[in-house]
């Protein structure tokens, strides 16, 4: 494979970031199912939205059906699944964009990797500390049930590891608070 050839544009992050007022970023939620990540991605996209914020969600239900249908659950198609949404993540971030990220990704490599690719202070990393057990409990689609009884192979948090953040810039257990609560912290770190 030859290298990307490349192009530099004849707008400037600077001058985006002027356009839409305010600075490119990602927020990265992650953690296991259940966990809520997607209803905070959902109640967080809204609550930028209404304060006149450049914003959009990618979330991991969403674009498993689209780019990354080619993948399957395996730690190889993880790592390549990550590495997908990181980079489509980084190119809206650097068009000014505050993408908002919703995916399980397990591997803590994989998040790092993502970071290195930002300019400092524009990934901002929420782990939705969920436990096991109250995710299990939530569980509306059935797919703990299924990985236990052996019917779901490579799912994370049974039969295959979850890797919790070490540093996250926001830590939220949702057992213990309520949505605005938990919007009201991330919305606190990227003030």
């Amino acid at each position: 494979m030859s290298d990307p050839v490349s192009i530099t544009s004849y707008v400037a992050r600077v001058d985006r970031e002027q356009r839409h007022g305010h600075p490119g970023r990602i927020v990265w939620l992650t953690g296991l199912s259940g966990a809520g990540k997607s209803t905070l991605a959902m109640a967080l996209e809204r609550r930028l939205f209404d304060a006149g914020r450049n914003v959009y969600v990618l979330d991991g239900d969403i674009v498993r059906g689209g780019l990354c249908s080619d993948l399957g659950f395996t730690p190889d198609d993880r790592v390549e699944n990550i590495r997908r949404i990181g980079e489509v993540a980084r190119i809206m971030a650097d068009a000014g964009l505050l993408v908002i990220v919703a995916f399980i990704s397990p591997f803590r490599a994989d998040r790092d990797r993502v970071r290195a690719g930002m300019p400092l202070g524009r990934f901002t990393e929420v782990h939705v500390s969920t436990p096991l057990e109250v995710c299990e409990q939530r569980d509306t689609k059935g797919l703990y049930a299924k990985a236990r009884a052996g019917e779901l192979s490579d799912f994370t948090g049974i039969s295959s590891p979850y890797e919790a953040p070490e540093s996250p810039e926001v830590r939220l257990p949702t057992e213990q608070l309520s949505v605005d609560q938990c919007v009201n912290r991330i919305m606190a770190v990227l003030a």
